[in-house]
């Protein structure tokens, strides 16, 4: 199944508050559908998938890019649902996001592909780049590409900027000092349901 591209609002409804995937807030605060407003038990597995889709919609990926990244953050030495989380946040996406230069991560990522952003001096168009302690992440020389993001720099998606990152708003240049902890983590998420999820999977 690929990328989610229908109504945002309605995931948040489902899911809860996203801050990667929008800025709007629903005017409802029950669940989408005919039986929204019904309340029912949750089994555990239902609880299991919720915080699933959770880092899926928010990070804009595919169930078989989750399912890799999972497998990647098992192989890695530390608590899996931890690694898990920096793995998805040290994405190029989301530091574009998490910069300000964007005010999601699907706009982020379109800034990516559109070639828009530079990565130690060289345009970089790939939204899945894992960026890394040392890398400097700017904006590419052209008029376009400083209008686009300069807008963005107003009114960034989240208002906090995580302590592993810097950003100079003159040179338009942020840079990478170390890799997120987890209190820095914008959303509300229980990785090690996430994980539970995966284990009987892989």
């Amino acid at each position: 199944m690929s990328r989610y591209r229908g109504p945002r609002l309605r995931i948040v409804r489902r899911l809860g508050d996203l801050p990667g995937l929008t800025r709007k807030t629903p005017r409802r605060a029950y669940p989408p559908g005919q039986h929204g407003q019904a309340r029912k038990k949750k089994s555990e597995y239902a609880i299991r998938l919720e915080e699933k889709q959770k880092l899926r919609f928010n990070y804009g990926l595919s169930e078989k890019q989750l399912m890799r990244y999972v497998k990647k953050a098992r192989r890695i030495t530390g608590s899996t649902g931890q690694v898990l989380l920096q793995l998805l946040e040290m994405r190029l996406d989301n530091t574009v996001f998490r910069l300000g230069m964007a005010p999601t991560i699907p706009g982020a990522r379109q800034l990516v592909n559109h070639g828009h952003v530079t990565v130690n001096g060289r345009v970089l168009s790939i939204p899945s780049y894992q960026c890394k302690p040392g890398d400097e992440i700017g904006v590419r020389d052209r008029d376009r590409s400083r209008q686009l993001v300069e807008t963005n720099l107003q009114y960034p998606g989240l208002a906090n900027m995580p302590s592993h990152l810097e950003f100079d708003k003159n040179k338009m240049i942020g840079k990478v000092n170390g890799v997120i902890q987890r209190e820095w983590i914008a959303m509300q998420i229980n990785e090690l349901l996430v994980v539970e999820y995966y284990s009987r999977k892989i």
